[in-house]
């Protein structure tokens, strides 16, 4: 009766948090996006572009590992507070960036505050995604949904955050547009501070760091997959499309710049708004609540094979073209939608087992090491988006993405359904 009792106290905090997580992925969105299109504009090359968002994935990979601990620690809340802290503290950072400085010097600035920037993100995501195996019903399929639903939207919220950075860059330039940003982020923290129920765990003071790096094969094996996932995904994502697309779309002009940001940004938010719509939809596509679990571990392979064909089809008109051409943008456009929707059932397979796999008071540690994994993908993808593109144009980048996808898939098919959730010594 207590449990009954307790669980409105603690999904109101669940509620709580994920409701500042999607505000924080609203701007971590927005972000990106004024960054990558603002730099660009200012004659960066993709490798340049590419490094301006290295050192976001290497502190996403540090922060995981330390989050994990520090959340088992201290609380899930500690870490909630100090993402969305942090991030305000970014965007105010980035505000201070001048023109006149020298490229190279320019380059290290926004990397140290793209740093920071990841930092937050992932102290705000790991909270997250924590509570909901702390919170989500345990029969019917209730975690498979309730982690859906959360991934889902989130990725729906950054989807609008990619349009509205396009917007606000657009119609307010890159410091008006970060000031902004700063401000309604501030609020949202005030508020959450002010307004946080109770219901999530306070930590443990015995928690020790090395307790972050897991034992089970089925975590351990399904991060290498992670990796390779994340990883193909931003290697086109993150430098290489977007400007693709700005070299179709502008003719050099401020008006023509101004018209390529809105649709390049309309094409990423859409892509990621359908993709947290698929990665929502995803139980019900696969049956999830009447399948046992063994099933959906076995999934997860043959979902990552069907993926792998769309990266291989996109590299072979991208070989065909000689050159940017209607027929090869249309083609893009089509593909990567396709690999959006087929990406987002891949990512919530993903995100629903390591939960599966995990043992409630590990969760955090578990979670944690898996993003960690996910941070390593994005960075790896991050750094060959903007290198193949720049040395092999769009066939070179996209034979990457299917290459990796594949090693995603051989990576899930060590998933061992045997193993089970990981369950404590008796």
């Amino acid at each position: 009766m207590s449990q009954t009792r307790e669980r409105p106290e603690g999904l109101s905090a669940y509620i709580a948090v994920t409701a500042a997580y999607w505000a924080f992925m609203l701007t971590d969105g927005a972000l990106r996006m004024l960054v990558l299109l603002h730099f660009h504009t200012l004659g960066f090359s993709p490798v340049q572009l590419a490094y301006l968002f290295v050192l976001y994935e290497i502190a996403g990979m540090v922060t995981n590992l330390a989050a994990g601990w520090i959340a088992a620690r201290f609380g899930l809340t500690s870490t909630l507070y100090a993402g969305l802290g942090i991030q305000v503290l970014a965007l105010l950072a980035l505000t201070q960036l001048d023109p006149d400085w020298a490229i190279g010097f320019s380059v290290a600035y926004v990397m140290v505050v793209q740093g920071a920037s990841g930092v937050a993100k992932d102290l705000a995501k790991m909270s997250s995604k924590s509570a909901v195996k702390l919170l989500a019903p345990a029969t019917g399929g209730g975690l498979f949904r309730w982690v859906a639903v959360l991934t889902g939207s989130k990725n729906a919220v950054k989807g609008l955050g990619f349009l509205l950075g396009a917007a606000l860059l657009a119609l307010f330039g890159f410091t008006g547009a970060v000031l902004g940003m700063a401000a309604i982020l501030a609020l949202i923290l005030v508020a959450v501070l002010i307004a946080m129920p109770s219901g999530l765990p306070k930590g443990r003071k015995g928690a020790k760091f090395s307790e972050v790096f897991s034992k089970s094969p089925n975590v351990n094996w399904l991060s290498a997959a992670r990796v390779f996932l994340f990883g193909a995904r931003d290697v086109w994502f993150v430098v290489g499309i977007p400007i693709y697309f700005y070299a179709v779309l502008s003719d050099g002009t401020e008006d023509g710049n101004r018209a390529a940001f809105f649709l390049i940004g309309t094409f990423m938010a859409l892509w990621i708004i359908l993709y947290g719509a698929v990665q929502a939809a995803a139980p019900r596509l696969l049956r999830a609540a009447s399948r046992p679990e063994a099933d959906l571990v076995y999934a997860a392979r043959g979902w990552a094979w069907a993926l792998a064909a769309i990266p291989a089809v996109l590299t072979a008109a991208a070989l065909a073209s000689s050159g940017p051409q209607p027929w090869l943008t249309v083609t893009l456009v089509a593909g990567l939608l396709v690999f959006g929707g087929i990406f987002a059932v891949n990512s919530s397979l993903h995100s629903y087992l390591i939960l599966a796999f995990t043992r409630a008071e590990r969760v955090t540690m578990d979670v944690g090491f898996y993003y960690m994994a996910n941070a390593g993908g994005r960075l790896l993808g991050t750094v060959l988006s903007g290198l193949t593109y720049q040395l092999g144009g769009l066939p070179l980048m996209l034979g990457t993405a299917t290459a990796m996808v594949a090693a995603s898939a051989l990576a899930s098919g060590r998933l061992d359904p045997a193993l089970g959730q990981e369950r404590p010594a008796t």
